[in-house]
């Protein structure tokens, strides 16, 4: 964040990243939704972007790089942000995002790192992107699976931002991406030095994602485990599947909120009547070692 001597201050984030789906405009407006949710995660507001692209010599048809860019600038103008420009580069590898900017009240920014204990954590979109799209890899994921994850991913954050700076009382957001839920959730525990329960029964899961996710672990999800693990303790009751996807990284995720117990349900109606199916997953308590205790 940067801050003018007056006015709002200025937020700017960058996120780029290699094919999910084979869909060359569904890839584009996904690179697109994820690249300006840290904006929304501030609390702030999308502006302005530029596009980093990065394309192989040979192989790839013009008609699918222009897709990509269409597929970007179309999500972009559904969040109101302006595309200036943008810098491509030869590489033997597929790799598309954004580096945006954007506004925020320099009062009322939201960081991952002011979680109280006492308060009540929200997430507004379902987790398993990432089994989903190692599955697409190999063939093994269902149409209808596709879609459904597909539908999550281009879902811009905005709705859920604007839900919440609707209600005093949130203490800290993040969202939901590459270090998954355990990553992103003890990321936010440790900032605030306090420790986050997790209900496992209420994590939300896109439905199929379970059936197929001991044969779609990503090499992201093991790295995430064996950096974030040791912060985070699972009680013996929570499932081998579950297990797997709390560290599962997400592409475009939803927003994980932290916000005062008298305030949750005034959140939970913003959110539900902004058309965000969000789930209370658990209460903040006082630091006790571990920074997320799933049970």
């Amino acid at each position: 964040m940067y801050a003018w001597e007056s006015g709002p201050a200025l937020v700017q984030t960058v996120d780029f990243f290699t094919p999910i789906v084979d869909d060359p405009y569904l890839y584009g407006q996904i690179a697109a939704a994820n690249s300006v949710s840290d904006v929304y995660a501030m609390g702030g507001r999308p502006l302005t972007a530029l596009a980093i692209a990065a394309f192989p010599q040979d192989g790839l048809h013009t008609d699918d790089i222009a897709q990509i860019f269409r597929g970007g600038f179309d999500k972009l103008r559904e969040a109101g942000v302006a595309l200036l420009g943008g810098h491509t580069v030869q590489d033997k590898e597929i790799k598309f995002g954004y580096s945006v900017t954007g506004a925020v009240d320099p009062k009322r920014i939201l960081t991952n790192t002011g979680a109280k204990p006492g308060d009540r954590v929200i997430l507004t979109k379902a987790i398993g992107t990432g089994i989903v799209g190692t599955a697409i890899k190999f063939g093994r994921a269902s149409h209808d699976l596709i879609e459904r994850a597909v539908e999550q991913m281009r879902t811009l954050n905005k709705a859920a931002a604007e839900a919440m700076l609707k209600v005093d009382g949130v203490h800290a957001c993040t969202d939901i991406t590459g270090f998954g839920l355990a990553g992103h959730g003890s990321e936010m525990a440790a900032g605030s030095n306090v420790t986050i329960e997790i209900e496992a029964n209420a994590i939300p899961i896109i439905p199929g994602v379970r059936e197929i996710a001991s044969q779609n672990l990503s090499g992201g999800l093991k790295t995430n485990r064996e950096h974030f693990g040791p912060g985070v303790e699972i009680a013996g009751s929570v499932d081998a599947t579950l297990r797997d996807l709390l560290f599962d990284p997400q592409t475009s995720g939803g927003l994980l909120i932290s916000v005062s117990a008298d305030a949750a349900e005034e959140l939970g109606d913003e959110l539900a009547n902004a058309g965000i199916q969000a789930n209370f997953i658990g209460t903040v308590g006082g630091h006790r070692g571990k920074a997320l205790v799933v049970g």
